[in-house]
């Protein structure tokens, strides 16, 4: 029987009233690292508009784990901010998580209490380049202890300040996909070579949140299901990446592509934004690097509604685990297929910004069609005062 993406549904121990989930988009509504009204504006009318569960993005496990001094990172100081938004989200009836990052060696922040960033090895810090952070230092066995640590500690305070689930990221060319992935990973120790080493510290990771959450606590993983990148993860390794994680305890796995730092289109298809983000840019030097490197980066990948499927479809017949879908589903035609094909739930990103009444709107009409273009437009936003929106639907 095809199960209604319009009703509820348990992830773990976790009720959530509908199959529905705010993927984790980076808001840019948190000035100064804080999280104020804004944010809590921003996830609050989401779960009015209907949201099963709204992802907040980016949480960093610790300070140097930002990619810029912006971002959120995970300490006591914000414990009562986080609360009172969570709380204030719960009051419309949707659940809260909130995603797990780190950003290794790929970094812009000015604030970093380090020397450099620090990854698996050394390698080229492409967006911190332009400030002047040219390069990321290899990690040693004190600093893989350390941010093992950070992972913990952060899920603790995660868990008392009220979150639902937490989704760790393993993907898009951060700290855990620098480890997993052979382009950023040239180590020749036990954290190096096989896949099964590259996936050693990400497992170390989960390991320590699970012991801080405890059993029935919701984690959700998300995964690059292949970097789109010459000498990254291949498709294959994503889904044998997916069976260690299902075999060491997930409650469910996110089934995204692509690499932010090396071919961030694939994560979204559709127009490129590569345009609107020079015009976002106010770093000279950033502008400059985004022009030098914008031809090979910003590769074309045409939209088309669920463009993950076919790959997505390969980690739901590999896994036991629950798997969320993200990738291009904007209409109840594709909410609908998706749950035909066994997928759990299904993560949305752009389609709420351009209608962040999308799941009342979509469980009242069987024709709905979301309004999103994917002009990605929308991606540049993220680096406006006003933070992440839909310039088109505002």
């Amino acid at each position: 029987m095809t199960e209604n993406p319009h009703t509820s549904a348990s992830l773990a121990n976790l009720t959530l009233r509908n199959r529905l989930i705010k993927s984790a988009t980076s808001e840019g509504l948190t000035p100064g690292g804080t999280p104020g009204d804004a944010l809590a504006d921003f996830h609050t009318r989401l779960g009015e508009g209907g949201i099963g569960m709204t992802t907040i993005a980016y949480c960093a496990v610790e300070p140097d784990g930002r990619l810029h001094e912006n971002q959120l990172y995970m300490h006591e100081a914000i414990a009562s901010q986080l609360r009172r938004l969570i709380d204030r989200v719960h009051a419309t009836g949707a659940k809260v998580s909130g995603q797990m990052a780190h950003c290794g060696g790929f970094t812009k922040n000015y604030d970093m209490r380090r020397v450099r960033a620090i990854g698996p090895s050394i390698n080229l810090n492409k967006l911190g380049a332009a400030r002047g952070m040219l390069f990321c230092d290899a990690m040693d066995d004190g600093d893989i202890a350390d941010m093992v640590r950070a992972y913990g500690e952060a899920a603790a305070l995660m868990k008392n300040v009220g979150f639902d689930a937490l989704e760790i990221h393993f993907g898009h060319g951060y700290a855990l996909s620098q480890f997993i992935s052979p382009k950023t990973n040239r180590r020749k120790d036990q954290y190096g070579g096989t896949l099964e080493n590259r996936m050693r510290l990400p497992l170390m990771v989960l390991d320590a949140v699970r012991a801080a959450v405890g059993e029935g606590f919701p984690i959700l993983g998300k995964i690059s299901m292949e970097d789109g990148i010459k000498g990254g993860q291949s498709l294959a390794e994503g889904i044998e990446i997916a069976r260690i994680l299902d075999r060491a305890g997930i409650d469910a796995i996110v089934t995204s592509g692509g690499s932010s730092s090396g071919n961030p289109m694939m994560l979204f298809h559709g127009d490129s934004f590569l345009k609107p983000m020079l015009q976002a840019e106010t770093h000279p030097l950033m502008r400059l690097g985004m022009k030098v490197a914008g031809p090979t980066m910003f590769k074309t990948y045409p939209y088309e509604p669920t463009y993950f499927r076919a790959r997505a479809l390969q980690i739901r017949e590999a896994v036991n685990c629950a798997v969320a879908y993200v990738g291009g589903a904007s209409t109840n035609a594709d909410f609908t297929t998706l749950m035909n094909d066994g997928f759990d739930f299904i993560q949305l990103g752009r389609a709420l910004l351009a209608d962040p009444d999308l799941p009342n709107q979509a469980a009242a009409d069987p024709a709905f069609k979301s309004r999103c273009i994917h002009c990605n437009e929308c991606v540049a936003t993220i680096e406006v005062p006003q933070g992440v929106h839909c310039p088109r639907f505002m």
